[in-house]
């Protein structure tokens, strides 16, 4: 606990004030209409959906990097940040075309013409935000792998603090600034997306501590096919893994925007509380794969193993007191996001499946993330397709429109089965995975 603490806490902090973007966008449209707060719903879901998927590619640079740096080649490590920016730059063109054109993501919520202009306006803004949002993103992959997450952790609650009186001023409009509502949500994330992407390159020059990495600047460098290649082996499976996770999620929002704008209303508040929960777990997870690849590169088969086990148990336990302390506290929670009544009603029965559903959100977490520190990928992400696809999606949508016709309820009953279902075949993997090396490193030393 001594050495994941220290890497975890600002990770958290960091993370939860990127989260809180989302909040103060809901918080701040639950006081302009469900309209408003329903094209949040889907734009976000479809912002998330491409961001996240191209993010867990970009993210490969961290139990890379990692692995470099606990082996102690610094410029090593910093060459491969200079291709994990290109791989950032060259993967978000296809994101900023679907964003652009959101016309998929419309048509898969069925929305009507109203509320789909709605959603447009939200996400062509974000168009211009995704390619320096997933620039910071290979910048945090690296800082974390290296051990420096408290300049992360700065620079996304500075982010946080610009986009509070940015959102305030766009939604709500003042003086001759007409109010923009969802879409000013949208421009108030882009100008931040901007600022932290120029910041995280003067702290790569200001900071002595990324010296000895020796990290060129971008526009002197090209890319490098086999660079490239190297991260995408390792990206492509992430990114599809996180990919499946999130779209297990996001499309719920798509198939309950089909109940009626008072329905996803109600989900979005839940969601964005269970977001707001899960970076406690990411935090963990992202500081545990932190010092088990460090320890694989030292060739510290051992150590590596302990933190994986300690992480798991120590993030499994503070997951099921958190989730029930918000279950049973869910009534005024819930009238902290909205005064709407029909809104808070829909949401009070979702908030009801937090506590199983946020245990299995963090064991699953973590799991992945120390199977990316020993470059395991390809199987979580067949896990996910099969639990969160197959059990959360197919099965929600069968309890929600099938002949049980449970609505919302159905979506988040078997997305927690879904969770439950890949946190256990993740645990399960990652106790292989770590025998297994721990058999390498014998054989290893036995031939030395």
């Amino acid at each position: 606990m001594r050495r994941l603490l220290p890497l975890a806490w600002p990770v958290w902090i960091g993370q939860l004030a990127v989260m809180l973007f989302s909040t103060v966008d809901t918080l701040m449209l639950g006081r302009v209409g469900a309209q408003d707060v329903a094209a949040l719903a889907v734009g976000s879901a479809a912002y998330i959906t491409i961001f996240v998927g191209l993010m867990g590619v970009v993210l490969a640079v961290g139990p890379l990097a990692g692995r470099l740096f606990g082996a102690g080649d610094r410029p090593a490590a910093g060459q491969l940040f200079v291709q994990a920016q290109w791989l950032a730059l060259l993967v978000a063109l296809p994101g900023c075309v679907l964003l652009l054109w959101p016309e998929p993501f419309i048509a898969l919520a069925r929305l009507e013409p109203a509320l789909a202009q709605r959603v447009t306006d939200y996400t062509r803004p974000l168009a211009l935000a995704l390619p320096f949002a997933l620039l910071t993103t290979a910048f945090r992959g690296f800082a974390n792998a290296v051990s420096r997450p408290k300049a992360v952790m700065a620079l996304q609650m500075g982010g946080l603090a610009l986009k509070v009186p940015l959102n305030a001023l766009l939604v709500f409009g003042w003086g001759p600034i007409p109010a923009l509502g969802v879409a000013g949500c949208a421009w108030a994330t882009t100008l931040v997306m901007v600022l932290q992407a120029a910041v995280a390159q003067g702290l790569l020059r200001g900071d002595r501590f990324y010296r000895p990495f020796q990290v060129p600047h971008l526009w002197d460098t090209r890319p490098k096919a086999a660079a490239l290649w190297q991260q995408l082996r390792l990206g492509l499976p992430m990114g599809g893994s996180i990919l499946v996770e999130v779209t297990g999620f996001t499309f719920m929002a798509f198939f309950i925007a089909r109940l009626g704008a008072t329905a996803v209303a109600g989900h979005q508040i839940a969601v964005n509380l269970v977001a707001m929960m899960f970076m406690m777990a990411l935090a963990l997870g992202t500081a545990g794969g932190t010092l088990v690849a460090q320890h694989l590169g030292a060739q510290q088969v051992k150590e590596a193993q302990a933190v994986g086990r300690h992480v798991l148990w120590l993030c499994g336990g503070l997951a099921a007191a958190l989730g029930g302390l918000v279950a049973l506290a869910r009534q005024p929670i819930v009238a902290l996001y909205t005064n709407d009544a029909t809104a808070a009603q829909a949401a009070l029965p979702l908030l009801v499946w937090i506590w199983f559903f946020h245990l299995g959100d963090a064991l699953q977490t973590v799991s992945a993330s120390v199977l990316r520190a020993h470059h395991v990928a390809t199987a979580p992400m067949v896990i996910y397709v099969l639990a969160l696809w197959g059990v959360g999606i197919g099965g929600g949508y069968w309890l929600a429109f099938g002949p049980a016709q449970w609505g919302a309820v159905g979506f988040w009953s078997a997305a927690t089965a879904g969770l439950c279902v890949s946190a256990v075949l993740l645990v399960g993997l990652q106790t292989w995975v770590e025998r297994q090396a721990s058999v390498d490193a014998c054989r290893l030393n036995s031939a030395g």
